[in-house]
């Protein structure tokens, strides 16, 4: 497919407008163009189909079912895009005024933080919230950042965070950026963190622990109570990873089990537009004993029911983001939790770990299951099996694209080898369930009966099986227009 501006033609318009008499003399002459801006020229009709086009090459949760395993990649109603669409919130600028002055024109907006937050605190049983982390693992960093900033006011010597090999890969990173040196608790038989070895590795060097719960094995840890307690006698604080939180929201909450901070993938748990790297959003909430540490600036409250932002916070970690973080991520969040309600968001969950064990039991006798056990939100399985016939996981992942699939996400946990991690999510309904359950497992008689066939997928796309190694050694990120297949001009590099 052409790019728009191989289709451009000089002199061609979408609209056609007087033009304004312009005094440039009001004008900075450094702001002025000495030639026309060097955007592509073509009729309405051009521009129009040509977005179309782009927008039919695209694999969404709006076109297929997605089942990629860790991320969360639900549908997103679409009455929540129309909440965050509404004039008050989409066309404000964050440096309008908060109060007099034109300040009623953000009440709308500050308000809607602020309730946010006491929902979330309220989901959660957090005693405050802070909506500026960008994303995941920018709530991870904040919540390290948190940890730190109570050890140094204690005057606490703690240098080590732990972190189960279950963990998400983002856990030890965000610890190491806070300056922290990462333990690794290895797991149990059955999945999840082995108590002695966690008992052995605890010191008075312990700030504390991050965990995923339920955690990327899709099992839930039975022990948390008891793993709070171990942290909790050396002053350790527990952190709690939200990005699995779609599966118990509602039936726990992070606080009751013993967590002091907690983030929340509010792309994933709360339905907003996931991918791409964007947008998202990793709000993270507090225990009492952490609130004075939050992030600056705060939206609160005044006597006469206004709302503002306050920035008198001195043991505050400081700012994490820019003004209120991803805004219209937020209003999404809001609108998603005022739909659903207390009952909606746990029937959500109940139904995502439903798919989830419908999924797990129905493939179980097809691939191996690194855990034979009840899963929660998602499930896991090992393609290892298949290794005697030369099929890989990526072979799996591949034959999927070819039958119309997203595929699952291959290789992750790290832990299980060949892994093949399967997220249904709520709000797929049992025949599209069914439909891939039945794709699952004539892929897994190919690889028995026809391991070739699955060896040279997708033949069905216009891209073909790549050399992945090579994709990320020898990247090409040069722009080429091809004529008679001879390369003529290269655009940009």
């Amino acid at each position: 497919m052409k790019l728009i501006f191989e289709k451009s033609s000089p002199g061609r318009r979408s609209a056609r407008f007087p033009r304004p008499a312009a005094d440039k003399k009001l004008i900075n002459a450094k702001l002025l163009r000495e030639k026309p801006a060097e955007i592509p020229q073509l009729p309405e009709s051009e521009v129009v189909r040509h977005f179309t086009g782009l927008s039919r090459l695209n694999f969404s949760v709006d076109t297929n079912f997605y089942p990629l395993g860790s991320c969360t990649m639900k549908y997103n109603p679409k009455a929540c895009e129309f909440v965050a669409s509404l004039p008050g919130f989409a066309q404000i600028h964050p440096l309008w005024p908060q109060l007099r002055h034109g300040g009623q024109l953000t009440q709308g907006a500050l308000r809607l933080l602020y309730e946010t937050e006491r929902l979330l605190s309220e989901i959660t049983g957090m005693a405050e919230f802070t909506l500026q982390p960008l994303a995941g693992a920018h709530g991870e960093l904040t919540g390290s950042m948190l940890i730190a900033a109570y050890h140094r006011a204690r005057g606490n010597k703690k240098t080590k965070i732990i972190i189960p090999d279950s963990a998400h890969g983002t856990n030890p990173a965000s610890a190491a950026l806070a300056g922290y040196e990462v333990v690794t608790i290895p797991s149990n038989s059955r999945g999840t963190v082995d108590l002695a070895k966690l008992k052995a590795a605890v010191t008075a060097e312990t700030a504390g622990m991050m965990m995923t719960n339920p955690n990327t094995l899709g099992l839930f840890e039975p022990d948390v109570e008891a793993i709070a307690a171990i942290i909790h006698e050396v002053d350790g604080l527990m952190y709690y990873d939200g990005a699995n939180f779609n599966a118990v929201i509602g039936r726990c909450k992070p606080a009751e089990m013993g967590f002091d901070v907690c983030h929340l993938n509010l792309h994933k748990t709360f339905a907003t537009p996931h991918g791409g790297g964007g947008p998202g959003a990793g709000p993270v909430g507090v225990a009492e004993k952490l609130r004075k540490y939050l992030p600056i600036s705060r939206v609160v409250k005044n006597k006469d029911g206004m709302f503002s932002l306050d920035y008198d916070y001195p043991e505050s970690i400081g700012y994490v983001a820019p003004f209120y973080g991803n805004f219209a991520v937020i209003v999404r969040t809001c609108a998603y939790c005022l739909m659903l309600g207390k009952e909606g968001l746990r029937a959500a969950s109940d139904r995502a770990v439903l798919n989830s064990n419908y999924v797990f039991a129905r493939l179980r006798d097809c691939f191996l299951p690194a855990h034979d056990s009840r899963c929660m939100h998602e499930c896991v399985f090992s393609a290892k099996p298949l290794a005697e016939n030369g099929i890989h996981a990526i072979d799996i992942a591949k034959g999927l694209i070819d039958l119309g699939f997203h595929p699952p996400t291959v290789y992750f946990p790290l832990i299980v080898p060949e892994a093949m991690m399967i997220e249904p999510t709520e709000t797929e309904t049992r025949e599209t369930l069914d439909e891939f359950i039945a794709v699952m497992r004539d892929l897994a008689r190919t690889a028995r009966e026809n391991p070739a066939a699955l060896k040279a997928a997708p033949v069905t796309t216009s891209v073909g099986r790549l050399d992945e190694v090579a994709a990320a050694r020898k990247m090409d990120l040069a722009y080429q227009e091809m004529q008679n297949d001879r390369p003529e001009n290269i655009i940009g590099k």
